[in-house]
């Protein structure tokens, strides 16, 4: 059990900075410090986020680039033609928009390509030029901002003379237009957004009254969910993306007074109180920001409640900063249910 807790601790680190969850995996021995076993746990991808993904094999570190070599052999293009091999490859990614990093991913492509269809191209030159139409054309044709469509003889035309100087057969470029215009590439859906796998076993949730950040103190009614050593709010319980999330490395709690409310304890950063602490929220209008609470009041309904988070949550704390050698498994026996939505 706490090996998984560890593991979906990592996995969501790694959506927020890939780097840093795959350092926090490997020092917790859920991985192996090798390329090829990172590119395994990123080919399998479970509650991975797709964009994070592929930021991280774009980057042009060696050791990424290894990654990214690795990953790419655990696809198998042979007899896939170019738009075949391209849909496979592109589902299990999102394609980063810095210019060198799709550069990279391609060239990659197009060596594996090349490997697993000898002589279908003169050079993998030729197929990371062509690989790059495609992916051109497949924008040309399916942006609604894109009112010039390209015909297939402009595409034929536009690709003339890239392999190694000679032409490729028409009736390649043409199955490769029609392949693209019958079907546009599909986007993968971004698993590490979809927080539903997070909250399948929290620590505690329940109903717990916020003070606001802004100018204007307002409490407000939140649905709070502890798991992975972050704190998570919603405003319905019926609701998919919280709120707002507290992740709560660095972060102590302790009792408070307060006039207006009964019940409180407060999250703060210990002998640093006027630092914003490292949170996001999600605005009205859809946009994710930082957090800007040096802390965080809460109130519970009741003194029990209270006392209940508190512990909790520094169990929580007190767990994740453990070596990993040191912890001991909960014996707690988690419900074998999905979030439980009050009446």
């Amino acid at each position: 059990m706490q090996r998984n807790k560890q593991m979906a601790m990592g996995r969501k680190k790694f959506n927020m900075d890939p780097k840093k969850g795959i350092q926090f995996l490997i020092d917790c021995s859920l991985l192996k410090n090798t390329s090829d076993d990172i590119a395994r746990f990123l080919y399998k991808g479970e509650g991975l986020n797709k964009t994070a993904i592929g930021d991280y094999l774009g980057e042009r570190d060696d050791f990424n680039i290894e990654v990214l070599h690795a990953f790419l052999q655990l696809h198998e293009f042979s007899d896939l033609n170019l738009v075949q091999a391209l849909r496979q490859f592109l589902w299990s990614f999102r394609l980063p928009g810095e210019a060198q990093k799709i550069d990279r991913m391609m060239e990659a492509f197009a060596q594996r390509y090349c490997r697993c269809n000898p002589g279908v191209f003169q050079s993998t030159d030729t197929c990371y030029v062509l690989s790059f139409a495609v992916i051109m054309l497949n924008t040309s044709l399916h942006n609604p901002n894109v009112k010039d469509k390209p015909s297939v003889q402009r595409f034929t035309a536009m690709n003339r003379g890239i392999n190694d100087g000679g032409d490729l057969p028409d009736e390649l470029l043409r199955n490769l237009f029609e392949s693209i215009k019958n079907e546009p590439f599909k986007i993968p859906e971004d698993d590490g957004n979809d927080l539903t796998h997070t909250f399948f076993n929290p620590d505690r949730e329940g109903w717990l009254l916020k003070l606001g950040g802004g100018r204007v103190k307002t409490w407000k009614r939140r649905w709070f969910i502890l798991t992975d050593n972050c704190l998570y709010y919603f405003e319905f319980t019926t609701d998919k993306e919280p709120r707002g999330i507290i992740p709560l490395e660095n972060l102590s709690i302790r009792e408070v007074d307060d006039s207006k409310k009964p019940n409180c304890f407060e999250l703060f950063i210990p002998d640093h109180r006027d630092q914003v602490i490292k949170a996001c929220k999600t605005e009205a209008d859809g946009r994710v920001v930082e957090g800007n609470h040096t802390f965080y009041r809460i109130s519970a309904p009741t003194a029990e409640e209270k006392d209940e988070w508190i512990n909790s949550i520094n169990i929580l704390r007190v767990s994740a900063a453990e070596p990993p050698l040191a912890r001991t498994p909960s014996t707690r026996c988690w419900p074998l249910a999905k979030r439980r939505f009050p009446p």
